[in-house]
């Protein structure tokens, strides 16, 4: 059998009487008690549920859900929606005289960072790399994602798919 302890503090009081005003937050304040008996307790709302899919699964790209780019000597903005979001794909740079670069940016409009690059520091004259890409990124209320390849010897192909929302709710291939 367990054992019952009474707990006085006025500020947890004061947030369940805010938070659950059927227990006391229109009229008298509730008493709070602990117990070291152990109760389980059981979510059965949707958010609970998780996903059916396997997690290997949910991030899989599908027709419907891909957005092709292929950026050559440009900066490209590829995505301006919030949520999470998976790009894959690959980064080739041929080698001439120069620095190379390709990146992928994230932009707030006010400011950008890079989160991935690929460079070539003039290796020689036909010297190349290829870098595969596979990244899951995530943008917030007026930011955007930005593809960018400073040469005509440098570019980057692939496809980015949305995985989930804002708010983390998955968006399952269908």
């Amino acid at each position: 059998m367990g054992q019952e302890f009474v707990i006085k503090s006025e500020t947890l009081e004061d947030k369940i009487n805010q938070l659950l005003p059927s227990q006391g937050g229109a009229g008298a304040g509730v008493d709070l008690s602990a117990s070291t008996t152990i109760i389980p307790i059981v979510d059965l709302t949707e958010s609970a549920e998780g996903s059916n899919l396997r997690v290997d699964l949910q991030s899989a790209l599908f027709f419907g859900g891909a957005t092709a780019f292929d950026v050559t000597n440009t900066t490209t903005t590829v995505i301006n929606t919030t949520g999470y979001w998976r790009i894959t794909g690959s980064s080739s740079i041929v080698t001439s005289a120069g620095n190379k670069l390709n990146e992928i940016i994230l932009d707030d409009g006010i400011g950008s960072k890079t989160v991935w690059a690929h460079s070539s520091k003039d290796a020689g004259v036909g010297n190349g790399t290829v870098l595969n890409i596979d990244l899951i990124v995530f943008l917030g209320a007026g930011e955007s994602l930005k593809i960018k390849s400073n040469a005509n010897t440098g570019n980057l192909v692939g496809s980015v798919r949305q995985i989930a929302d804002i708010n983390g709710n998955l968006i399952n291939p269908s």
